[in-house]
């Protein structure tokens, strides 16, 4: 009589094998969750933002897939809620084997209420593509160099006709976009042209002035653009800030 060899064995080996498999696959499913965390932390923000823009600047991270984008701006009701794809790959206890890759959809709040780092909800992924986002308007130009061949040179001792550079500045036919501000002071003219900032980035503007024996016009540094700073008002192009240190 043949004596059958016991079952035990390869058994354990089996479950084992398996066991492995679950191991890495949850490893890489953690690894799929902190790439959409990492995301979320990279768009956190106070700065006011709309749905299209927040959706663009999401698609344009590497390993993120933009699925669903909910709600209006980042300052109305809960914010906007993003469903993101990612993937995440881990090893088993073999080394040499190949790695287990998932893909994983979560989603990302971004409101100036949500938590810094926030942990990321796992959802189901939309049957859908990905969604594509058109790149963001290019802001006008501001005319520097016209400015700076147009401008008069006054020289020492003349006077400052400031009638004559409004008109100059009118010929520009500026995008209407741009704010021009005028202003006369001590025999001297300051010229300010700006675009509306957020708030919270450095303002595009330059500034400029005409006085007997000098024209200059400048773009105040970063640091001075910042909200609060006082590089983008007409005060700077009459009396310019000393530089940053």
């Amino acid at each position: 009589m043949r004596r059958l060899l016991p079952l035990t064995p390869l058994l354990l080996v089996t479950v084992g094998c398996g066991l492995l498999s679950q191991s890495a696959e949850s490893a890489a499913a953690d690894a799929a969750r902190e790439v959409a965390r990492k995301a979320g932390e990279r768009l956190h923000s106070q700065r006011p933002r709309t749905a299209e823009e927040v959706g663009r600047s999401a698609a344009g991270i590497d390993g993120v897939k933009v699925m669903r984008v909910k709600g209006a701006s980042t300052h109305d009701g809960d914010g906007i809620d993003l469903v993101v794809r990612t993937s995440g790959s881990a090893y088993g206890q073999r080394r040499d084997s190949e790695p287990v890759t998932v893909v994983r959809c979560f989603s990302v709040r971004v409101s100036p209420r949500s938590e810094w780092g926030e942990e990321p909800r796992a959802v189901t992924c939309p049957d859908s593509p990905p969604l594509t986002f058109a790149p963001p308007p290019e802001p006008p130009r501001l005319p520097y160099e016209e400015l700076r061949a147009k401008l008069p040179r006054v020289p020492e001792g003349g006077q400052v006709d400031e009638a004559g550079i409004r008109r100059t500045l009118a010929a520009l036919d500026l995008d209407e976009a741009i704010r021009t501000e005028v202003k006369a002071d001590g025999g001297r003219v300051g010229i300010l042209m700006s675009l509306k900032g957020n708030g919270y980035d450095p303002q595009d503007c330059l500034v400029a002035h005409v006085r007997p024996g000098t024209t200059e016009v400048w773009v105040p540094s970063r640091i001075q653009r910042m909200p609060g700073e006082g590089g983008c008002s007409i005060g700077n192009a009459l009396e310019p800030l000393a530089p940053p240190h």
